[in-house]
């Protein structure tokens, strides 16, 4: 098989390109740390708004009972589901990106474990940043009724770095998603020429 042939120096193929990538894999290493670390900050950031929010709720409580004054209001309940989402897929992301921090880092693992991993926690963090963002619209629709003309406004500034961190992080996930698992040149089937 070709894959075990020895070249003249006795090297198989993948003892070759081991041998002549080790900067490469110190590379990938160094960079996806670096990923891993900036938007790890980026998760814990929302997980920690998502889940004071969870306890400061729009309107604040009764003061005799104790619920939520919107208890029994819509908007309510949704911004509670959004705020939900929000929290769980904002920690969802950060295990991830600490998973990356802490990952061995073998040659094989650049395969499929790394990228997968970076890709789980980039959607879940891009899940996080939309939910906080629609969370924080439906408590100011839920505060502030009947002032949709400043609400409206407030609400799409709001949105506007939210967006803006998707739009960018979004290309590098289907760079990632794409050089994982799209098919390469060498799995296509190929038509012999004669």
């Amino acid at each position: 098989m070709i894959r075990e042939r020895l070249n003249d120096d006795n090297l198989t193929p993948r003892a070759l390109f081991t041998e002549q990538h080790t900067n490469l894999v110190k590379e990938g290493e160094k960079w996806t740390k670096e990923t891993a670390s900036s938007c790890g900050v980026v998760a814990a950031l929302v997980a920690t708004i998502t889940f004071s929010a969870a306890f400061t709720v729009p309107g604040g409580n009764d003061q005799s009972k104790g619920y939520p004054i919107f208890l029994h209001k819509k908007l309510f309940l949704l911004f509670i589901i959004l705020d939900a989402v929000s929290l769980f897929s904002s920690t969802t992301s950060l295990l991830m990106f600490l998973g990356l921090l802490t990952s061995r880092y073998a040659e094989d693992d650049f395969l499929k474990s790394l990228p997968t991993k970076l890709m789980i926690g980039l959607s879940t963090m891009f899940i996080s940043l939309a939910t906080m963002m629609a969370a924080f619209c439906a408590s100011l629709f839920l505060m502030l009724q009947n002032r949709s003309w400043i609400v409206i406004p407030v609400t799409l500034l709001a949105s506007v770095p939210v967006t803006l961190y998707i739009w960018l992080q979004f290309s590098l996930l289907v760079l990632i998603f794409k050089s994982t698992y799209a098919p390469d040149i060498f799995d296509q089937n190929i038509k012999p020429w004669l």
